[in-house]
């Protein structure tokens, strides 16, 4: 068994720079797309860009710690990750149709203590769920409800 190791080879990466680079942000914004035609539901809490961002550090990072026998490819990964992120975020900031297509709009659920089935049904969210919610925020009755969006 060799125990020799080559700190050097740790950090050297497997591929070109170029080819991380573009396998990272297609990964990005193909996962991103995927997630903004996806039901909300699916998502919990979470922004679409939120959880891209969680999900593809987290898949990186495991690569970085196992799959790759170089680090540097890993690192790269995540900070072009990062990048893609912190651009995304940027261009959502500062123009609005750009993020009204990364975004999901609100959709009223409840309007003046009347439940909107159709929106309910768009969001595949139940009476029970709703009503669940509304414990959670301390409300008895929906016609306590002004206006809910999910």
């Amino acid at each position: 068994m060799d125990t020799s190791f080559n700190f050097a080879e740790i950090f050297t990466p497997e591929m070109s720079f170029w080819e991380i680079l573009l396998r990272a942000v297609v990964l990005y914004f193909f996962v991103l797309f995927i997630l903004r035609i996806l039901p909300r539901r699916t998502m919990g809490e979470l922004g679409a860009m939120d959880l891209v961002f969680i999900l593809l550090i987290a898949e990186a990072a495991s690569n970085a710690l196992g799959d790759f026998k170089s680090l540097g490819d890993g690192i790269l990964i995540i900070l072009v990750f990062i990048a893609c992120n912190y651009g995304v975020n940027q261009l959502s900031y500062h123009y609005k149709f750009i993020e009204r297509i990364l975004q999901h709009p609100p959709v009223p659920i409840v309007r003046e203590g009347k439940l909107l089935l159709k929106n309910m049904r768009k969001e595949l969210l139940t009476k029970d769920e709703l009503q669940a919610s509304m414990r959670e925020e301390g409300i008895e009755d929906l016609s306590e409800i002004k206006l809910a969006t999910h």
